[in-house]
Formats: structure tokens, sequence, C-alpha cells
């Protein structure tokens, strides 16, 4: 099994931290805009 080398610093830890949790938020602001155009999309349907 790998093993590293070396301890990872708290700067590099933290930096992909925020990456990983960045896609995280943006995926999220995508499936909320999604859902929000669906909604909108079948009370129009309702009204006609």
């Amino acid at each position: 099994m790998a093993v590293p080398k070396k301890r990872t610093s708290k700067s590099k830890k933290n930096q992909r931290k925020t990456v990983w949790k960045n896609k995280a938020v943006k995926q999220a602001l995508q499936a909320y805009s999604i859902s929000k155009w669906a909604a909108k999309k079948t009370s129009q349907e309702f009204n006609d």
C-alpha cells in the first residue's frame, strides 16, 4: 500500500478542501436553479 513520505501542510489540505466544497456548492446551485425552472414550467402548464 502506498504511504505518503511527508505530512501534507495545513494550507495544502485547506486548499484541496475548498476546491472540493466549491464544486459541491456549484452543483447544488445548479440543481436548485433547474428545480426552480421546472417548478415554474409546471405551474405555467396548469394555467394554460
